[in-house]
């Protein structure tokens, strides 16, 4: 009996797969714990309307992602912290302030976690600072630290 998974599966595979199970396995395990409903004409084709529609918005969010890189490649961003007179840092640069920093900036609302600075920003200078802004797409912001 082929069957459309409404949740995952350990041993069959995703939801949203069509698989072939047998009719006892259906019957009495998958279908009355509403893990599965049978793959009928009409549920294939409901299945395959929404693998359309999940897939344009996919493509939306990427193309509104990608925009949304290149509007932050193109900005530089200054932070103003104290620091010494040999140049350190008071503390270091954290991902809240380059976050504040960028929309103060641009008007663009980056979430903190979505920075991923590899060490702590202890120093001024220049620095290129990854923002992931989707699974595989991530942006470089060239972010100024200056003394107050």
């Amino acid at each position: 009996m082929k069957v459309i998974l409404k949740q995952d599966v350990k041993s069959l595979g995703q939801a949203g797969q069509v698989v072939e199970v047998s009719d006892g396995y259906a019957r009495n395990f998958l279908l009355p714990r509403s893990l599965a409903t049978e793959a009928t004409k009409g549920s294939l084709a409901d299945l395959q309307q929404q693998n359309v529609a999940k897939a344009k918005r996919a493509a939306e969010a990427r193309a509104e992602a990608e925009e949304l890189a290149r509007r932050l490649v193109e900005t530089a961003v200054t932070v103003r912290v104290k620091a010494g007179e040999s140049g350190k840092l008071f503390g270091a640069v954290t991902n809240q302030q380059i976050a504040e920093a960028i929309k103060a900036a641009t008007g663009i609302a980056v979430d903190r976690h979505k920075i991923e600075l590899t060490e702590p920003v202890k120093a001024l200078g220049g620095y290129a600072v990854p923002v992931r802004l989707g699974k595989d797409l991530v942006a470089r912001v060239n972010v100024t630290v200056a003394a107050l």
